[in-house]
Parts: structure tokens; C-alpha cells; sequence
């Protein structure tokens, strides 16, 4: 049984546990804030445009409850036990989800730029050691600077030459 425990803890503290227990966190405090704007933000402002709907009461009763309608809120059609459609609870859902789909792909986007920046291949080099004096010379060079040595054709890979030829100078 402490085997078991001592795994589980070891499991627990891993950097990839912790760090999805945070996100978890964190995204339900983002929940809460996207529903509070959905809710107490935009749909009194959209339900101003489409002429004072408000889409928390917005329903259709689908069968009579004990009391009879018509019912002014969905708190008093759920109390009487009508049965409803509760369309305007749908719209919330579907405007918070838009919004935290929108707020998580804007969070991927960038990660994914940074990764992609990253990830960009190291410029090709400019300059090269001169095989006889050693010291840094432009890689399209035909004599070096330096020693004044006639250099061969070289490429960026053959820059390790051991024991120079002879320079001319």
C-alpha cells in the first residue's frame, strides 16, 4: 500500500500534472468571468437591439405545470413544474462558448508563432577561418586579408584543414 501511495505522489508532482491542475484552475475562473460578461454584459445590450428581449427569460412552454400560464419568467414557469425550452439559456451557452473558443484559439495562435519562431533555421554563416593564419575571413573569399594567402574553394564544412600548403605571398 506505500508503494501505491508513493507512486501516486510521484505522479502527482510531475511539472505536467501540476501545470494542467493550474490551466484547470484558472480556466474555471475564465468561465465564470465569460459567463458574467455574457450574462450581465451582452445580453442586455443585444437584447437592446432586437428590441428588449431578454434572452435569460426567453422560453416556450412545452406543457402546462400545475398552475396555468402564461408565465412572465422561466422562475415562475419552473416553479409552477411547466415543462420549457429554454432557448435563452441555449443562447447564453452558445455566446459564453463562442467567446472562450475565440479566447483559446487567440492563446494557440501565439504559442504557435512563438514555436514557429524557434523553430526558423539558424542564418548561413558569413564568415570562415582562413586554413593558414586561422583568422575569421569573409566566406566568399578568394585571398585572405590577413596572411594574404590564396585560398582554396572552401565550404562552410571543410573549414577543419590541418596543416596549410604553403601560403603565397
Amino acid at each position: 500500500m506505500a508503494k501505491f501511495f508513493q507512486e501516486f505522489r510521484e505522479f502527482a508532482v510531475k511539472g505536467n500534472v501540476v501545470d494542467m491542475a493550474v490551466g484547470i484552475i484558472i480556466g474555471g475562473a475564465f468561465t465564470l468571468i465569460v459567463q458574467s460578461l455574457v450574462a450581465d454584459v451582452m445580453n442586455p445590450l443585444i437584447g437592446l437591439l432586437v428590441g428588449g428581449v431578454d434572452f435569460s427569460n426567453l422560453f416556450v412552454v412545452l406543457r402546462q405545470g400545475a398552475v396555468g400560464g402564461p408565465y412572465a419568467t422561466l422562475a415562475d414557469a419552473q416553479a409552477a413544474g411547466a415543462v420549457t425550452l429554454n432557448l435563452g439559456l441555449f443562447i447564453n451557452a452558445v455566446v459564453s462558448f463562442t467567446i472562450v473558443a475565440f479566447v483559446v484559439f487567440l492563446l494557440v495562435r501565439t504559442i504557435n508563432r512563438l514555436k514557429r519562431e524557434e523553430a526558423v533555421a539558424p542564418a548561413s554563416p558569413t564568415e570562415q577561418p582562413c586554413p593558414y593564419c586561422l583568422m575569421v575571413i569573409p566566406i566568399k573569399a578568394t585571398r585572405c586579408g590577413h596572411c594574404t594567402a590564396a585560398l582554396p574553394s572552401l565550404s562552410v564544412a571543410d573549414t577543419s584543414i590541418d596543416a596549410p600548403t604553403s601560403p603565397a605571398k
